[in-house]
């Protein structure tokens, strides 16, 4: 049986960002992803109930603003949630993630200025996920997790 692992709906082709679009990894990624995992996409901010199209969010300290200045915080907070009640249903233990998301990103957040500028930091959903144990990826990691020894 194949590793179950969560995988940011975006990168799969999925059209659930913000801007109602995706970011899709290559078909030759998802097919060797595919080999060796059991792929779950998700999309926190639809699991926390915003819809697609959105307006664009950024991560301010432990809050989330829309870019209409709205406080998003608790759908960022309740999508979080539902990916790690998935995560335990489907028992994965790691996450490929959209890197730079309020939701999702892993290593680099935007820095809720809305001038486009990167920090260090993790959105809501990689935060919570990664506090429960499970592993983080983006889609720079993908060919590393495909060659990882089992």
């Amino acid at each position: 049986m194949k590793k179950a692992i969560l995988i940011s709906a975006c990168l799969l082709g999925l059209r659930c960002r913000y801007d109602g679009k995706s970011k899709p990894i290559s078909p030759e990624l998802i097919s060797a992803l595919n080999e060796k995992y059991s792929l779950i996409p998700v999309c926190p901010e639809i699991y926390g109930g915003l819809p697609t199209p959105r307006p664009s969010s950024e991560r301010i300290g432990s809050e989330v603003r829309s870019s209409e200045g709205r406080d998003v915080t608790a759908e960022y907070l309740r999508g979080a949630e539902e990916c790690l009640s998935l995560a335990r249903i489907c028992g994965a233990d790691a996450a490929i993630l959209k890197q730079k998301s309020p939701s999702c990103g892993t290593k680099l957040i935007y820095d809720g200025s809305f001038g486009r500028r990167l920090i260090s930091g993790k959105g809501v959903t990689a935060e919570l996920l990664l506090s429960e144990g499970l592993s983080l990826y983006d889609e720079d990691d993908i060919l590393n997790l495909i060659n990882l020894q089992e």
